[in-house]
């Protein structure tokens, strides 16, 4: 009995670890029984695999020590010289000993190749818990075997070109769904991610009607929403939507961005990165009635003084507000924003924006506007200098996580102020700050009261600084 009560003592400690490889050596140079207890209390794995045969039966010899996985990613090496059917021969092994050896499995991130529906039927046999799948499909592509998840809360799909009509086919017909374009389905998932789409892809009307649940939804690099006929089913499918991401999809933006406006009251995030029009973000602003709290831009061309102007206007419930690389706007745009934003404003991004460095006085400005801001990234900023930055940083003392990577023209001078103007920070990253030397380093870890976290290369790390933040619990990442 005490041996049982010891055992659980031990895996309890182990699941407390750091999940980094230095943990399982040093635990697995102890005994051979607290190796055995590590692998037993381990719940999470991410293993990147090379596309050779013997992986297989090394893949299946190594996850039967680890019974208690909830979490599996897998990842697959890049090889030139294999052919597409012999990956996908590969793909579909690799499931099968997934889903022989991990029936516990709640989140699977599978992205060793794409796979056959066939196998994805055999994995809904086996793991009967998963709330989170990733995985690689081939084109044409087929969704109807969703339904086999019934507890599926999270899908991600990146679509492959290849031949996958016959697979698809052959599991219609066992399903008793061929033929069937109007079997609907209410599926239970809240979180839909596609990546690939094509205008002429079918089968997306069928997912747009089934997911009457969703809150989130990301396409990226997509041309469509699928054929014709899929349209309709998607408009009506954005109306219970929280949170949208649109990564380049420059041909359906616009389009998209009209039926959130026209049919979406719910929305609270929104993140655009490389696509879209001017004048279609500008109607979206003017004509969305939602209650918006996220907006994420990454429009280099398309993004101008007129749409912050909007947005202050229209979205003043906003808690952050995030710019990358947003080159035609000026100071007067990001000022006007920061008056309308002054009371509620807690995170700002300007990343790789030219105007923080083209524009004195603006930061400072900002900074007396606002004043509650908790999370502040100002990263890859290269001219960004001590005497703007500071300027900043006075005014701004409720900040917790200070962002401020590839940074390059700032100093020792910007770490002071730091850790006097900033109390509460806990998390910081200095990493490719190449003005920034191990001192000024030293000097932030042994000054901020709150520090969890710092991001900085290991050569700028004195003993003294790994010292104290070992004694103090501080996280370094290098």
């Amino acid at each position: 009995m005490d041996h049982m009560l010891c055992d659980e003592l031990i895996e309890e400690i182990f699941q407390r670890l750091p999940p980094i490889p230095s943990s399982s050596l040093s635990v697995s140079l102890v005994s051979k029984r607290w190796l055995h207890l590590y692998r037993t209390s381990k719940t999470f794995l991410s293993l990147r695999l090379s596309p050779h045969n013997s992986t297989i039966p090394s893949l299946a010899s190594f996850l039967s020590h680890y019974p208690s996985l909830l979490s599996l990613s897998l990842l697959l090496s890049s090889d030139p010289t294999i052919t597409i059917t012999s990956a996908t021969t590969f793909s579909e092994h690799l499931l099968l000993i997934v889903s022989t050896f991990c029936s516990k499995l709640q989140t699977l991130r599978f992205m060793a190749g794409p796979v056959s529906v066939s196998s994805l039927n055999s994995l809904s046999l086996n793991c009967t818990h998963l709330t989170s799948l990733c995985i690689n499909l081939f084109r044409p592509i087929f969704f109807m075997w969703v339904v086999k998840f019934p507890v599926l809360k999270e899908l991600s799909i990146f679509v492959s070109s290849g031949d996958g009509v016959e697979q698809a086919t052959e599991f219609e017909k066992e399903n008793g769904l061929w033929g069937n374009e109007d079997f609907d389905a209410e599926l239970g998932l809240e979180s839909l991610c596609l990546s690939g789409i094509r205008a002429d892809d079918w089968g997306l009307g069928w997912l747009w009607r089934s997911c009457k649940k969703l809150k989130k939804l990301q396409l990226k690099s997509c041309e469509g929403v699928g054929d014709g006929g899929s349209f309709l089913s998607f408009v009506r499918c954005l109306q219970g939507l929280e949170e949208v991401e649109l990564r380049t999809c420059r041909s359906i933006v616009d389009g998209v961005l009209l039926k959130l406006a026209e049919n979406c009251s719910s929305l609270s995030s929104l993140l655009v990165y490389d696509g879209g029009s001017r004048e279609g973000l500008l109607r979206f602003i003017t004509q969305c009635n939602c209650n918006l709290q996220k907006l994420d831009l990454r429009l280099p061309l398309d993004l101008h003084n007129d749409h912050l102007t909007a947005v202050a206007l229209n979205f003043r419930g906003l808690s952050s507000i995030r710019l990358q690389s947003c080159c035609l706007v000026t100071g007067e745009g990001l000022k006007a924003l920061g008056i309308a934003m002054s009371s509620g404003l807690e995170e700002l991004a300007l990343i790789n924006c030219d105007v923080v460095e083209r524009e004195q006085g603006l930061l400072a400005t900002l900074g007396q506007n606002l004043r509650q801001l908790r999370k502040l990234d100002l990263s890859y900023n290269e001219m960004l200098l001590d005497k703007e930055f500071i300027s900043m940083l006075v005014s701004c003392n409720c900040l917790v996580d200070l962002r401020l990577r590839g940074c390059k023209g700032l100093t020792k001078a910007a770490l002071v102020s730091m850790f006097k103007s900033c109390k509460r920070l806990e998390n910081v990253d200095i990493m490719h700050c190449c003005g920034i030397e191990a001192e000024a380093v030293e000097l932030l870890v042994l000054n901020s009261p709150q520090l969890r976290q710092v991001q900085v290369e290991e050569s700028k790390l004195s003993d003294v600084a790994r010292t104290w933040a070992s004694n103090k619990l501080i996280e370094v990442v290098v």
